[in-house]
Order: C-alpha cells, then structure tokens, then sequence
C-alpha cells in the first residue's frame, strides 16, 4: 500500500543532529532519525515530500508543536509525542495497531516484540510485528527503538546506523542494555 503522500518537509536542528520531518494536512507522515548534516537530512527527506521544503512558521501549527517537542526531548526532556497528529493514509490496520500499541510506550520503557504484538491484540506475531516497525515512516514519534527481542537483546533496526543508532536512542532516554558495571568488590586502604 502506499503511504501518505507528504505535501511539505521541514530540516531542524536539535542536540542530536538535523531531523527531518514531512506532512500533510491531517498529520506527520515521515520522520527522519537525526543526520551529522543538514544535507543528510534534506536528501532522506526529499524522498518523500512532493513539495518543496518548508519553514516552521509557514507549516501546520501541528508541525511547530512537533518541532519543539523534538528539540525538547534531544535535550533529554521526557516527552510524550502521542497526541501529535498522525497521517497513516495507505497503512494497513496491523501496522496501525502495532504503532498504536507502541506509541503507549512512556519515555525509557522497553518491550519486546512479542509483547508489543500481544497488547496490539496479534498474540504470536512477534516476526510481524518486528517487519511492521521495520517500515515504521516515524521512527522516534512511534518509539519503535523502545522495542526489544525476546531476552532484552537489542534486536535489529532498520533506520540508518542499524543498533547502534537504536542503542544511542535508548542510552538518551536512561535505557542500558548488557550488564551493568562490576560492582567493587573491596577497597584497598
């Protein structure tokens, strides 16, 4: 199915790097996870949008609203991005009720996939839920870096920088995957 089309893309800066957003009238259509570069940012974005860039002050208020709640959660804030407004044109009722279910997910908190496929009412669809979140259009807004595989591992992602950039996302919001640190067993007086 295709997905929304974007009418209008938007580059910002925030303390993670250059975020690129799109939109229709309704609601955020894609999201970019944060780029070393303006350009960067403005190529992944150009894949979407039919329109030319946009400015904050010209979009929807709905993409302002966005914008500074983004730049307050790169700044390490806890935010809540689930009552921005979503265009989901074109994506099948699964997906939507995979990303409904992970959008209830608050700041910090982790799940597993087959755990999200359970409170999305699809028990036993771990795999599918991973392939939903894998063609997630807005990754961070829809947390899906929040979900785990089973066991607390990392599990894949699909944006650029693969785990890595799952785990720098997960260590912003407090989230430490792996062992915790010895423990000092004595001190040497």
């Amino acid at each position: 199915m295709n997905e929304a089309p974007s009418q209008h893309h938007l580059v910002f800066e925030t303390e993670l790097g250059f975020i690129a957003i799109a939109w229709s009238q309704t609601g955020l259509t894609h999201l970019a996870l944060p780029e070393g570069s303006y350009e960067a940012a403005e190529h992944r974005a150009a894949r979407w949008s039919t329109g030319a860039a946009g400015k904050a002050e010209e979009a929807p208020a709905f993409v302002g609203e966005a914008v500074a709640l983004i730049r307050r959660y790169a700044t390490g804030e806890a935010i809540d991005f689930s009552a921005l407004p979503l265009d989901l044109t074109g994506i099948d009722p699964f997906r939507r009720a995979i990303y409904a279910a992970a959008l209830k997910l608050a700041q910090g908190e982790v799940t597993t996939y087959g755990e999200l496929a359970d409170r999305a009412g699809f028990p036993k669809m771990a795999r599918e839920t991973g392939a939903a979140l894998g063609r997630n259009p807005l990754p961070l807004v829809v947390p899906c870096h929040r979900i785990l595989a089973a066991g607390g591992k990392i599990g894949g992602f699909s944006a650029p920088g693969g785990t890595v950039t799952k785990e720098r996302l997960l260590s912003h919001e407090g989230v430490q995957l792996g062992p915790p640190p010895p423990a000092q067993a004595s001190f040497a007086f």
